[in-house]
């Protein structure tokens, strides 16, 4: 039997038990055990055993049954503690689906509607203008429409990141720390700044990744009367016993919380941020719905079955499944793909044939990716390599954890998903 979440490999023996179960159950799930064991060897021979990245944690399940585990590599090499089934990661922008999720409950509720103009929860925000000229001040014209509710969602807001280094808007982000989580605003002053900076673009012209989702925490927020992190424990994390997710990792996770590394060029690594001083030890300063949750494999595999089954896991009721289908769908306009709306120095995979829904990118037409995969599959991933998906119709939920920064030096997610398709045997489509 698997161990529980939240207990440490007991020894080799307990987990050869534990892996040749599994084995067991995949194919009894569809999956030839003999090609799940090539994600084994190809993580450990290209990336982990050369030194390319820490460690590799991969959890794939069919129907709610795990079939694979990879716990491969260290999740602290500088101290020789070797990677375990609980180890703590640095999710960063795997955080904005949770946070997605947690506002529509509160659609659900009837408290917010995916057309509310912004400025109506916001109404600092009522005469946001649309970048023309200058570094400050701006020149700015009206935008074509207001901002609403869904194209936060969605990431056609007008919004920005500073790291993307491409506008004079990105400049203002960077001058004002605007993505920063531990040095920076708390949520009612990132509002604040944001009012004071034109938007990239008139709302729903194009998709660009931004602090989007970062206000669409501010609004869980505000809508729910709770403090953000308090919102998500209560309406995510306690109901689905998500018991390692947080915004920041408590003294009994330390022992458990992975090192980060960055990519060097030549494909080494270094030290980026190490667990016995870093931020993530402390309270953050933005609780960043966009990017400040820890979490582990186990937790987000319990979320990832929550949307598989349509807003429910083991007897709670997190969103009803009309909901979940609404957010699994193509919301950018017109039916387009990212390659056609998409204005961001971005790469989570080959966008090709994927739209973005509320909170994640969703497939819509799977030839065009150029990898196995189906249509209505929904996924996103972090800055730390980490990622997930969520397939409906092969019922299968995956999710991936590392730590390196950025997310786009290796090909690892596109070529995961072949791995786990070339291994599926008995297909619903």
């Amino acid at each position: 039997m698997d161990p529980p979440a939240g207990h440490r490999r007991a020894c080799d023996g307990g987990e050869g038990k534990g892996k040749r179960l599994r084995m067991s159950k995949a194919k009894s799930l569809g999956f030839a055990p003999d090609r799940l064991a090539r994600i084994d060897r190809f993580l450990q021979e290209k990336y982990v055993g050369p030194g390319r990245i820490p460690c590799a944690q991969f959890l794939l399940a069919r129907r709610g049954e795990t079939v694979h585990q990879s716990v491969l590599g260290r999740q602290d090499p500088e101290r020789g503690v070797a990677l375990a089934e609980d180890t703590v990661f640095r999710i960063y922008s795997m955080t904005k689906p949770v946070t997605s999720v947690a506002l529509m409950t509160l659609v659900e509720e009837g408290a917010v509607a995916l057309d509310d103009p912004v400025a109506r929860h916001i109404p600092e925000w009522a005469d946001l203008g649309v970048f023309s000229a200058g570094a400050g001040p701006y020149l700015t014209t009206p935008p074509a429409r207001p901002m609403q509710v869904v194209d936060l969602l969605r990431h056609t807001s007008g919004l920005t990141y500073g790291f993307q280094n491409r506008t004079n808007v990105d400049a203002a982000y960077r001058k004002q720390n605007l993505d920063q989580i531990f040095d920076g605003y708390d949520l009612d002053g990132m509002i604040q700044a944001l009012a004071r900076l034109p938007l990239e673009f008139s709302p729903g012209e194009a998709w660009n990744y931004s602090v989007s989702t970062d206000v669409v925490g501010y609004l869980v927020q505000k809508l729910s009367g709770r403090p953000l992190a308090q919102a998500l424990q209560e309406r995510i994390f306690d109901p689905l016993k998500m018991a390692d997710t947080g915004f920041s990792v408590r003294e009994d996770q330390r022992g458990r919380f992975a090192a980060c590394y960055e990519a060097v060029p030549g494909g080494g690594m270094k030290l980026q941020d190490d667990p016995a001083a870093s931020p993530f030890l402390g309270a953050p300063k933005l609780y960043s719905g966009g990017g400040g949750l820890v979490s582990t494999a186990a937790d987000y595999m319990r979320f990832s079955r929550m949307l598989l089954n349509g807003g429910e896991l083991d007897g709670a009721r997190i969103l009803a499944p009309k909901t979940i289908r609404l957010m699994a769908s193509n919301h950018l306009p017109g039916g387009a793909d990212l390659t056609q709306m998409s204005r961001s120095l971005f790469s989570e995979s080959t966008n090709a044939g994927v739209g973005f829904g509320l909170g994640f990118a969703v497939v819509f037409d799977p030839p065009r990716t150029l990898i196995p995969c189906s249509a209505g599959e929904f996924y996103w991933g972090g800055m730390a390599s980490t990622a997930f998906w969520v397939d409906p119709v092969e019922e299968v939920t995956a999710v991936f954890m590392t730590q390196l920064v950025p997310s786009s030096t290796y090909p690892i997610r596109r070529e995961l998903r072949t791995l786990v398709y070339s291994a599926l045997m008995d297909s619903n489509a």
